[in-house]
């Protein structure tokens, strides 16, 4: 049996500490904003249909943008990247403010999203620098920790909208504390080569096997192989399965419960189920991860995940409905940081490529599938639609083989 890891050490505590900050900060920046939306929509006068164009501009611009952030992150290192990304970020909400009509609204939306897409490599590529100095699993709790600067910024849009703080005066205090915030952490990330760790990982455990290390291989920068353009598809698909999941309780979660004769305030508690115990399960996953391995909790969340919502499509209720949504949200809440970790771990890719193409596969996922789930409701029904979570568990319990099992390698 091998011994437990090592505690770790002071800059492994800073440095987690650091880019967990980053994590909330990205995940409050953009939500700050959500909550105005009914606000900058009038202030428009656009429809619902061109303020839903506009608002399209973010996941295009994310995903435009995305395939570049493997390259940005080799380039400048995933801590500048991160960090000074966000304070970028900040400053294009900015602009949201001033737009003088909806296609510059859009056009702002679009360069958040692709500054976003960037960002959101970087800290996970840091974030998995820092895990490798731990030796278990802590990418789950950062994704959870996200998913709470996401509560945080949409309760701070809120009562800013309460408040009727004037937006810019909003989005200017948003952006310099969560600049702040990013700086400060940026002091404490991991300096050095992103394969740092790797490197030391790879020593450590050949000196304990008694032989010497080979030099890692991720720098080689050799081009893609078959089997590695094989993997990163089932990944990404693992990641969309993930996208498909979170959308519906996000997207049409509400829609499903006033189907069911739910009044407006219990039908918005669909989409606060799924992303309360979305969130349990990520900040609690890591140490199930670690017992158990990722693709033994992948194929067990799948399960939970379609029986869950199998059954709760099976017996439509309100209650059945919120159990469902619960599931789904447990089931999923590892299933994106284990396809991102193997992405990584992929031999004979540039670092944060592999990284890269599955989170530009998972953004596709959150543009498609609102028009999926859509499609299949008017042709069928909401509740046909939903199916689809069911499916995407399955796909989760049968495709999860192709998982790294342990964090560390």
């Amino acid at each position: 049996m091998s011994a437990p890891p090592a505690a770790p050490t002071r800059q492994a505590l800073q440095a987690r500490a650091a880019v967990a900050a980053l994590f909330l900060t990205n995940g409050a920046v953009f939500f700050n904003v959500v909550p105005r939306y009914p606000q900058i929509k009038a202030e428009l006068g656009a429809s619902n249909a061109v303020f839903g164009a506009a608002v399209a501009g973010h996941p295009i611009g994310a995903l435009l943008a995305g395939l570049l952030a493997g390259w940005a992150v080799r380039r400048a290192g995933s801590a500048r990247v991160a960090a000074f990304g966000i304070v970028i970020t900040t400053v294009a909400t900015m602009a949201i403010p001033f737009v003088p009509n909806w296609s510059v609204f859009g056009a702002a939306l679009f360069v958040v999203g692709a500054l976003d897409a960037v960002v959101d490599v970087a800290q996970n590529a840091h974030g998995l620098r820092v895990q490798r100095l731990y030796r278990r699993s802590i990418l789950n709790s950062l994704h959870g920790v996200w998913s709470v600067g996401a509560v945080l910024g949409g309760l701070m849009g809120s009562a800013a909208a309460g408040l009727r703080l004037p937006l810019a005066v909003h989005l200017g205090i948003s952006a310099t504390l969560f600049s702040v915030v990013a700086l400060v952490a940026y002091r404490f990330l991991l300096p050095g080569p992103e394969d740092a760790e790797r490197s030391a990982e790879a020593q450590d455990l050949a000196a304990a096997e008694g032989h010497q290390a080979a030099p890692p291989a991720r720098r080689a920068g050799r081009s893609f192989t078959g089997p590695a353009v094989r993997m990163l598809a089932v990944l990404g698909v693992l990641a969309a399965c993930g996208a498909l999941a979170e959308d519906a309780g996000a997207s049409w979660g509400a829609l499903y419960l006033t189907g069911l004769h739910a009044d407006a305030a219990t039908a918005g508690l669909a989409v606060v189920a799924f992303q309360t115990a979305m969130t349990i399960g990520r900040l609690s996953g890591d140490r199930v991860v670690d017992r158990f391995g990722q693709r033994a909790v992948a194929r067990a969340g799948g399960i939970l995940a379609a029986a869950g919502m199998g059954a709760a499509l099976a017996m439509p209720s309100v209650p059945a409905a919120l159990a469902g949504f619960v599931l789904a949200g447990l089931g999923f809440a590892t299933l994106v940081p284990a396809a991102m970790h193997t992405a990584d771990e992929l031999p004979g890719l540039p670092s944060g490529t592999g990284l890269t193409v599955v989170s530009w596969l998972l953004r596709g996922g959150f543009l498609v599938s609102p028009l999926l789930v859509g499609l299949v409701a008017d042709l069928i029904s909401l509740r046909a639609g939903l199916l689809s979570v069911v499916l995407a568990g399955i796909a989760t319990v049968v495709l999860a083989r192709v998982l790294t099992d342990r964090t560390t390698t």
